[in-house]
């Protein structure tokens, strides 16, 4: 689908990199198709020798050779960047902006000019291509460019689309989700050294319970609670385990944590 479509990445941080070494994987490109810039010649060395694609460091130059312009900078430098290439955008572009928090409207309002564009929300498991990527697309989106952006982050991992709206709510539960499931899987470490486990087994028995279980919920299709109650036998270890995560509200303070995030994207973004 984007094959023959040069492909510009402004920006060539981990996210870029991980989004450069997914599409060529996938083969929807080739690297003469795929470009990035930076203001690090240490970072441009670094994606130039592992995947041999161009590299540059005049952002305009890239939008005026791309077809579909990936912005991956930080949020407080995005105006910058889009004040610097402007003038290069036309209606034949397709613009992908990773920026956390910045909302189309203030992109639009940045190029002053109406062009397709997509919001994407990606998280970090997007670096080993195990992600899951949030796309919102402006108003007048046509589906062929939505599935040209929906075709490049699948080569990261898998992709909702939404409403703009939820955009904050994504990153309360998807984008800040990893390090919420980091603390769990390092909690059943310590609980397992607890117990009396050596540290790497019990971080091999606890990274590998995790992987399994959130594998079985999305492979089976089965609802978590239907999956638990599979494990938790009457009167056994499991029923006494869940009783102790009751009482100390780790459903509840989860569910707090999205929560919490969620508002305080909001909060950043305004």
């Amino acid at each position: 689908m984007i094959q023959n479509h040069k492909i510009a990445f402004l920006g060539a941080g981990n996210m870029a990199e991980a989004l450069v070494a997914g599409i060529l994987q996938a083969r929807l490109s080739e690297p003469d198709f795929v470009l990035a810039t930076d203001i690090s010649p240490t970072r441009l060395k670094v994606v130039k020798d592992r995947y041999q694609i161009q590299v540059g460091s005049h952002n305009l130059d890239a939008v005026l050779w791309a077809d579909i312009i990936i912005i991956c900078v930080k949020p407080q430098v995005i105006n910058e960047v889009l004040s610097n290439i402007q003038t290069g955008l036309t209606d034949k572009h397709l613009l992908i902006s990773i920026a956390a928090g910045v909302p189309i409207k203030g992109i639009q309002a940045q190029i002053g000019q109406t062009i397709p564009l997509v919001r994407a929300m990606p998280n970090t498991p997007a670096v080993i291509q195990e992600g899951v990527t949030a796309l919102a697309g402006c108003s007048g989106l046509s589906l062929e460019n939505l599935k040209v952006a929906q075709s490049i982050f699948e080569s990261i991992g898998k992709v909702v689309v939404v409403d703009e709206s939820l955009m904050d709510a994504v990153t309360g539960l998807s984008g800040s989700g990893p390090a919420y499931v980091y603390l769990v899987i390092e909690a059943l470490i310590d609980g397992g050294v607890r117990v009396g486990l050596p540290r790497n087994v019990a971080h091999t028995l606890a990274v590998q319970t995790v992987l399994g279980a959130a594998k079985m919920v999305g492979e089976t299709g089965e609802h978590p609670a239907v999956l638990k109650d599979r494990v938790t036998s009457p009167g056994g270890t499991t029923i006494a385990g869940l009783q102790q995560l009751e009482e100390g509200g780790l459903r509840a303070t989860l569910i707090e944590a999205v929560e919490a995030a969620t508002h305080r994207s909001s909060e950043l973004g305004k």
